[in-house]
């Protein structure tokens, strides 16, 4: 496996503030390449050859007003989950590149999204500390094309290199697709919280420890 910085066309502002990262990472069954600017308008290019898993980057991007720009190529003729999988790795990876040490954001997000009948609550922590607690009841097994056990898969490498904290439930719901697509979005939402600037604590890391 190889980790490094990639070049991108991503439309990037040139504010000082804004936190702009890229990472490609190049295995035996993938190569995926991540760029965003999380002081974006939500702009998103994805192109993973998963339809359904580009459709929910673009839901990141477009709540969590990420401009976002994802390509993969991986052994879809096997199955979607080293690709679905590693697209989660270095989507982590490049959040915890663009976040650096985390001085000065809020650090914490929640939000309760509806979509129909299903509802999803997510919280999330910036904490260093990676855990997830995952609390869908998928009833289908696929959506389209897309396995939704990879919905969990995507969740747990985000978490582990990302260095987060994040719990999801599921409070109601019966469609497999507004059921993913909720979480999504609330996940969205909940980025968006935690990685604003706080403007009361610029200055330092929001941990009474020092450090993240």
């Amino acid at each position: 496996m190889q980790t490094s910085d990639a070049p991108s066309t991503l439309s990037l502002n040139s504010s000082p503030t804004a936190r702009i990262a890229s990472v490609s990472r190049v295995t035996g069954e993938t190569n995926v390449q991540v760029a965003l600017n999380l002081d974006g308008q939500g702009h998103c290019s994805a192109q993973t050859g998963i339809p359904f898993l580009d459709h929910m980057l673009h839901q990141i991007a477009s709540h969590g007003l990420i401009d976002l720009e994802v390509t993969a190529i991986g052994d879809l003729e096997i199955d979607d989950h080293h690709t679905n999988e590693d697209v989660g790795i270095t989507l982590g990876q490049t959040l915890a590149k663009a976040l650096g040490d985390r001085r000065g954001i809020v650090r914490f997000g929640h939000f309760m999204a509806p979509l129909d009948e299903a509802l999803v609550q997510v919280a999330l922590d910036f904490s260093g500390r990676p855990h997830l607690s995952y609390g869908l009841t998928i009833p289908t097994e696929r959506v389209g094309t897309y396995d939704t056990q990879l919905v969990r898969e995507f969740f747990v490498a985000i978490v582990n290199h990302a260095q987060m904290t994040l719990h999801i439930r599921q409070l109601d719901g019966i469609n497999s697709h507004h059921i993913i697509e909720a979480t999504f979005k609330a996940f969205a939402r909940s980025l968006r919280m935690a990685v604003e600037w706080d403007t009361r604590r610029m200055d330092t890391i929001p941990s009474s420890k020092g450090i993240l």
